[in-house]
């Protein structure tokens, strides 16, 4: 067992939209990400979301409203539900989701990839040199 240490994760990589896995709870990925700006409009057919506000502000678009969470705040979306994640100034966010979340954030960068097993996108993240520092170990582990 280690504590992690958010801020110390945070400050790790500078990138946008482009989630690190800091820890697992069972099936579940603990995810950290910076967002600025406006995601896609999109939606997870079999997991439910959870956005928790580490720091800054985030406003989360539904088609039939808008909801603005602070820091300190979390949010869950209901799959099937669609949602388009914004920001006006970098947030930092947490979030909490089952490992075969189909991996969104690269719709952005050209296109639904259809990746639902987390084996694929684990293999993925290890092939593609990453940007920034790896934020865990190969078993979900905190990188110290």
């Amino acid at each position: 067992m280690e504590k992690v240490n958010l801020a110390d994760k945070f400050s790790l990589f500078n990138e946008r939209w482009s989630p690190k896995i800091v820890g697992s709870v069972d099936d579940y990925d603990i995810k950290l990400v910076k967002l600025e700006g406006e995601f896609v409009w999109h939606k997870h057919d079999a997991e439910d979301e959870l956005f928790f506000v580490v720091n800054g502000q985030l406003t989360m678009d539904f088609r039939d409203r808008t909801l603005d969470l602070e820091q300190g705040e979390f949010l869950i979306v209901p799959k099937g539900v669609e949602h388009r994640p914004r920001a006006d100034r970098e947030c930092q966010v947490m979030l909490l989701y089952q490992g075969a979340l189909i991996m969104t954030h690269l719709m952005a960068r050209g296109g639904r990839v259809p990746l639902t097993a987390r084996g694929v996108a684990a293999r993925l993240w290890r092939a593609a040199p990453p940007r920034a520092p790896r934020l865990t170990s190969g078993q979900g582990k905190p990188v110290k």
